[in-house]
């Protein structure tokens, strides 16, 4: 039976794609299949294949399916700013409407394990009035919060989850991604969030010296995710 989950943050640089790559590998290890999307991406280096961006690729890197990089990564931008305003400066639409057909054939592909990754936080702009959560409420998708564990992370994470239950939306699971291990109180902090989040804690991620899927991977537990 395949499982499919949109993945999100507490903000921006938290941590979203180093724990997606390390489920979507601990998945792999398990034995599964994965697949994975990145609707839209900011921030993208210009190659001769064209815009590529750093998450997007190490995504693609941890999926055992036969997919493209444009399949990944239909909508790139290469201005690392917001991609609504990445989207007006380069005259695209960037609607819901456009990024569900992309997304809908990764997730057609049937995985064991899929992944569909956000950009930023939960309530991201695109054109008009549509956000990047609409896209999750429209796939009909369980989300996992990566929370960036520093100081005033709490509120961001409680804040978030109650945004995800007012749309309707299952949170599956969260992870703490340790971003300042010199956070103070940071046990109690954890424990806090723990306590709030309305959903199991699928692992804690330490700061690590060398960043890989793998090395993330060893601190998650995909086995607690309904």
């Amino acid at each position: 039976m395949s499982a499919a989950y949109f993945i999100t943050g507490t903000d921006t640089d938290v941590g979203k794609t180093t724990v997606a790559a390390g489920l979507l590998h601990a998945a792999r290890s398990a034995g599964l299949s994965t697949a994975a999307g990145k609707p839209v991406a900011s921030g993208c280096d210009v190659t001769p294949k064209g815009l590529r961006n750093s998450d997007a690729l190490a995504l693609l890197a941890e999926c055992s399916l036969p997919l493209t990089y444009l399949q990944v990564n239909p909508v790139a931008f290469e201005p690392a700013i917001a991609p609504h305003l990445a989207a007006r400066e380069a005259g695209v639409a960037l609607t819901v409407q456009s990024l569900l057909a992309p997304m809908r054939g990764i997730l057609a592909m049937n995985a064991d394990f899929t992944l569909i990754e956000g950009a930023g936080g939960w309530r991201v702009p695109l054109a008009d009035q549509d956000n990047l959560s609409d896209l999750a409420i429209a796939l009909k998708l369980p989300v996992i919060l990566v929370v960036g564990v520093r100081l005033g992370c709490i509120s961001h994470a409680l804040l978030t989850a109650e945004a995800i239950a007012r749309d309707g939306l299952q949170l599956a699971g969260w992870v703490a991604n340790i971003i300042d291990p010199k956070t103070s109180r940071l046990e109690e902090n954890l424990a806090t969030l723990a306590e709030r989040i309305p959903a199991p804690c699928l692992g804690r991620v330490p700061k690590l010296k060398a960043l890989s899927a793998e090395a993330v991977a060893e601190h998650l537990q995909l086995d607690l995710l309904d």
